[in-house]
């Protein structure tokens, strides 16, 4: 078995992702989002719009500025010149994944169907016949929404106390039959899903492909490791929420197909498998700032072992007891993670507030402040933000202000 530093295996990671690419001279337009789509697969959704929306996020820390558009009209319409590239679906939690890999999570839609019923069972007892009419509604008028569909088909009852958990019993139906794959995303408006029926959204030969489970699972565990580059068993197994039996049984096939290589990597107590097609620059330069939800550092557990980076969004920890900040950003330089900084764009105000700033343990605070200041004021201009504010909280708070981020 060969083996690794763990200095190869972070360079090895951050190509794999496409950090190790050049950014782009000139615009930006479908062919570099299908490139990045080739490194990192998915984008996970999230509904939290502190900053920006987390799907848009990952290809600006790639590639850099780029109209956000971009990725609305990929993911969210059609055109006979530009067909839709994206679609949603529960892959790494809510995710948009290249329409072409939605067969091979058909498996999971059937396995939701027992799943979610169970866990509706109390709905479809009390409204044995919700489902089939929301269904019935979508045909009808989708793209729609929860709420519209509610207001048609006469309301339902709230669930729960907490604002973060109602949930109507038509919202509810919606979600099981997303689930099942019985409805998708036609659109959306703002960030509310417009539900739609699949025949309506995706192309017909990729209706009429479905898998057996353990090829899907294969493939899928393929694109894990192509987009991880190195990792280990854990690792491949959370970028598409597998089994642990499922994803073992995968990478044993890969690897008996050569398709991935057992490798060591110093410090890990685990054994690691790097993809065939992985590479190994000699040095990652350049920086990003990267939202909680990029998939470089998602898996947190593998993001320490990467960068010795310990990483926890504290979103729903309460004020006084965070670390750092309500929805905090890695800042990657030179290929480590130097820096974190709690960002809030104020719109009304027209800043990218920089709520708090801490380098990490040994950094080199005369190199990171003018690239993280730089770096913070190109997100503002991408975000059209007149400029950047930075509060007080933080070892690199005051050397940022004095810096001034342009």
């Amino acid at each position: 078995m060969q083996t690794m530093s763990v200095a190869a295996a972070r360079r090895t990671a951050l190509a794999a992702q496409g950090f190790a690419d050049g950014r782009p001279g000139g615009g930006i337009d479908r062919r570099h989002l299908r490139r990045f789509l080739e490194r990192t697969k998915l984008v996970q959704l999230d509904s939290v719009n502190v900053a920006v929306r987390a799907h848009y996020m990952p290809l600006y820390s790639r590639i850099g500025c780029y109209p956000r558009e971009l990725i609305d009209k990929a993911a969210w319409s059609h055109r006979a010149r530009q067909p839709r590239l994206l679609v949603e679906y529960w892959a790494h939690e809510a995710s948009l994944i290249p329409v072409e890999d939605w067969p091979l999570l058909r498996w999971r839609m059937r396995r939701h169907g027992g799943s979610w019923r169970t866990k509706s069972r109390e709905l479809l007892e009390r409204a044995p016949g919700l489902v089939d009419d929301v269904l019935a509604a979508v045909k009808e008028s989708g793209p729609v929404g929860a709420g519209a569909l509610e207001t048609e088909l006469g309301g339902g009852r709230k669930r729960g106390s907490g604002p973060w958990w109602n949930r109507t019993d038509t919202k509810q139906a919606c979600e099981l039959l997303f689930a099942t794959g019985e409805l998708t995303t036609g659109a959306r408006r703002g960030f509310e899903r417009l539900y739609d029926l699949p025949e309506r959204v995706l192309p017909a030969e990729v209706l009429a492909r479905d898998p057996e489970e353990d090829d899907a699972v294969r493939a899928l565990v393929e694109r894990s490791a192509h987009a991880l580059g190195v990792a280990t068993e854990s690792d491949l197994r959370d970028y598409y929420r597998l089994g642990a039996a499922q994803c073992g049984q995968a990478t044993a096939e890969l690897v008996e197909e050569g398709v991935l290589e057992p490798v060591a990597v110093h410090g890990w107590s685990k054994r690691a498998y790097r993809h065939k097609a992985a590479r190994t620059p000699r040095a990652v330069t350049g920086r990003a700032l990267l939202c909680p939800f990029d998939p470089l550092i998602w898996q947190r557990e593998r993001a320490e072992r990467l960068f010795g980076f310990r990483y926890r969004i504290e979103i729903y920890v309460p004020e006084p007891r965070r670390v750092y900040g309500y929805y905090v950003f890695p800042f990657l330089l030179d290929g480590e993670l130097v820096a974190r900084v709690d960002l809030k764009a104020d719109r009304t105000a027209g800043l990218l507030r920089v709520r708090g700033a801490f380098a990490e343990a040994d950094g080199d605070v005369g190199r990171i402040v003018p690239e993280l200041a730089d770096a913070l004021g190109d997100m503002a201009r991408w975000l059209g933000l007149a400029g950047v504010a930075v509060e007080e909280r933080g070892d690199l708070a005051r050397p940022l202000r004095l810096k001034r981020p342009r």
